[in-house]
């Protein structure tokens, strides 16, 4: 599996089928970019200036909303990943 470095974070995006008023289901090219997945991995966390190191404020299996064009899509195992800084996630879902 990936292991991401420092304050980075490793997300699986959810794919959301959108349908419009009409009925019509939108082609994945034509939809917005999701902002909402599921932490797969979490890095060491940030190290600050004074040398001490913050833990992440996020786990694996959370499920976090981020900004819109944050972060690295990559491909691993025929999976799709998002790598993103701490920073980036805006909020975690109950």
């Amino acid at each position: 599996m990936l292991k991401p470095l420092g304050d980075r974070v490793i997300l699986e995006a959810q794919e959301e089928e959108e349908q419009t008023v009409g009925g019509i289901v939108l082609a994945s090219n034509a939809k917005e970019k999701s902002q909402t997945g599921k932490v797969v991995a979490v890095g060491d966390g940030r190290v600050l200036d004074n040398g001490e190191k913050l833990a992440p404020s996020v786990k694996s299996g959370d499920t976090v909303i981020f900004d819109k064009y944050a972060g690295t899509e990559v491909s691993y195992e025929d999976k799709k990943y998002l790598v993103l800084h701490e920073k980036d996630i805006v909020a975690v879902i109950d």
